[in-house]
């Protein structure tokens, strides 16, 4: 991007997506040095920020690599020189067994299913990929149940192509202890002594495991902790968005992204109109039930309804809103916002100071 003068916010072009860029700063910090004090290294995902700028800072503070969803993701890591890189996803289709097998990225595999094409791929290639075995820990999503590991690095043991590393897993089920965090911290603690008792079991067995990763901001405070887990990979801590607020993750001074918008219309009783949609805020619903997102500082404001393009505010305070005023919304999930944007301003106090291209998006 081309140089960047600094503007007020009350300039910008609305709506515009917002880093608080003290918070951003602070959140990185903070959970780099938790992850220290638990002994682990830190593996960031990508797909929170899609974002080199923020990237560079979490290496800056410490993180050794990345975790990243799609391969567009990985490539825009690879091509900024960034290559400690797991692909914690399935690869399947000829298209992404490919890929795996050009880039050579760690990759995870969560059945022979998904290995039998990529193992031959590579041996066609003369090429070794190293994968790591995903391992169901209550999401229920993939993963492969952790009394089926051992015997599934035993059928995968039949490739030398494929190289095992280790096993991982993500603990997403955290997301549903809304209003119990000793439930959310006793179910995180369990995800990491099921992992690593997983990793027990294939080394007893004969099998490299060198990596035992967890990954979750709600699970960031347990997980990592237990003894025997070697990275954790959080994601969602750099900005921390409205479903962690609610969640207890963190609280409303640790949030750094939000959607700046302008009252358009006010011309039904009861409604404000502002200029952020669907496509500013993203669909992702809340873990409390519903709505597109928080109005920061006014409680009272209800985002509950969201065309392409309009944003509908309800509530006490409704009528009081007048056309072109300036508000800022938390998004309920901040890694499906900023994958609706192609750039995000850098905001000091009520200055934006730079603007950074998100990139990796599908």
């Amino acid at each position: 991007m081309s140089p960047f003068a600094p503007v007020r916010l009350s300039e910008l072009p609305t709506p515009a997506l917002l880093i608080d860029q003290d918070r951003l700063i602070r959140n990185i910090a903070d959970m780099s040095a938790l992850a220290a004090s638990a002994g682990v290294r830190l593996r960031p995902h990508f797909k929170a920020s899609k974002c080199l700028d923020v990237a560079r800072l979490q290496l800056a503070h410490g993180a050794i690599g990345f975790t990243c969803a799609t391969m567009a993701e990985v490539t825009v890591l690879l091509d900024a020189g960034i290559t400690d890189l797991i692909w914690a996803h399935q690869p399947v289709g000829p298209a992404k067994v490919d890929f795996a097998v050009r880039t050579g990225v760690t990759v995870a595999i969560d059945s022979a299913e998904v290995a039998r094409p990529l193992a031959e791929a590579a041996q066609a290639a003369k090429r070794r990929v190293p994968y790591l075995i995903e391992v169901d820990t209550g999401l229920g999503r993939a993963g492969v149940a952790p009394e089926n590991a051992v015997s599934l690095a035993a059928e995968l043991a039949a490739y030398p192509s494929l190289e095992l590393r280790g096993v991982l897993t993500h603990e997403g089920h955290l997301m549903t202890y809304l209003g119990d965090r000793t439930g959310m911290d006793k179910a995180g603690r369990l995800v990491g002594e099921v992992l690593a008792g997983v990793a027990g079991e294939l080394r007893a067995a004969g099998h490299p495991c060198e990596i035992v990763s967890v990954g979750s901001t709600p699970g960031a405070v347990t997980a990592p902790f237990v003894p025997g887990v070697t990275e954790a990979r959080a994601g969602t801590y750099v900005f921390y968005d409205g479903n962690q607020v609610a969640l207890g993750t963190a609280d409303m001074s640790r949030t750094a992204l939000t959607v700046l918008t302008r009252v358009v219309s006010t011309q039904r009783e009861g409604t404000a109109i502002v200029d952020a949609g669907l496509k500013a805020m993203s669909s992702d619903a809340s873990v409390t039930g519903s709505g597109f997102g928080r109005v920061v500082g006014r409680p009272s404001l209800a985002f509950a309804k969201a065309n392409e393009e309009h944003g509908y505010l309800t509530g006490q305070d409704a009528e009081a809103l007048r056309v072109g005023e300036l508000l800022r919304v938390l998004p309920n999930h901040g890694c499906g916002v900023v994958n609706m944007w192609s750039s995000v301003y850098v905001v000091d106090g009520d200055t934006a100071v730079a603007r950074w291209p998100i990139s990796g998006r599908h």
